[in-house]
């Protein structure tokens, strides 16, 4: 029998995360996150053009910052430029990953929308997170992929920043997000795992919603016997 190669492991490892990711809630994962680290890891407020759509996946990030067209030509700091720097030049080097795009304090500046994002689908990514607004919600339905954001924009906001570096650790509503960290989104929130936990974390946010499962049971028994 052939043994299976490092990047088979890769794989495999991957796909068994997000099954168990796809079963979790945020709650759960912050708890188990809590027993480990007493640093803040998950971020509230976010609205989803995607709902029901679970985010999970190790992070690539790209930093935005005040558009100059002085210090930063538009012709290379572009999204699609810096997309591709993040994601690297391996054909499946977006596959199953979360974008993560920190807006530098621009939360009410719209970041991206449908078709600047469907960048997304071609890479192969899971999907996006920002602390800043999205366009085009009815668009970004129509994509495969999980989006996240602070709010809906309308307006164009390439006039007020502009994207700048990627791959380089970022602040998303005051939670720092490092390359290869894992990201979980869902409905309720968001949360930011270090890599050398997630699979202790996954594990125990498992265990403890199968806690919390059984002692709704129990309480719902008993007020029944009641």
């Amino acid at each position: 029998m052939t043994p299976a190669s490092p990047g088979d492991e890769r794989e495999a490892a991957a796909k068994r995360r997000a099954r168990a990711a796809r079963s979790l809630a945020c709650a759960d994962i912050v708890d188990a996150l809590g027993r480990i680290h007493r640093h803040r890891a998950h971020i509230h407020d976010l609205v989803t053009p995607t709902p029901g759509r679970v985010l999970f996946g190790p992070a690539v990030t790209i930093s935005f910052f005040p558009s100059c067209s002085v210090m930063m030509d538009p012709e290379t700091h572009t999204f699609g430029a810096l997309l591709r720097q993040a994601v690297g030049v391996e054909p499946d080097g977006g596959r199953g990953r979360v974008l993560v795009l920190a807006s530098n304090g621009h939360r009410d500046v719209s970041i991206g929308g449908g078709t600047k994002l469907s960048l997304l689908t071609r890479y192969g990514l899971a999907g996006v997170l920002t602390d800043a607004r999205l366009r085009d919600f009815a668009q970004l339905q129509s994509h495969p992929f999980a989006a996240y954001c602070s709010a809906e924009a309308v307006r164009w906001g390439g006039d007020v920043i502009t994207p700048y570096q990627a791959n380089v650790p970022v602040v998303v509503a005051g939670v720092g997000v490092h390359p290869g960290q894992y990201v979980f989104a869902d409905d309720s929130g968001a949360v930011v795992i270090p890599e050398p936990d997630i699979d202790a974390v996954l594990d125990g946010a498992a265990a403890v919603g199968k806690k919390e499962a059984a002692f709704r049971a129990q309480v719902e028994q008993e007020r029944t016997t009641t």
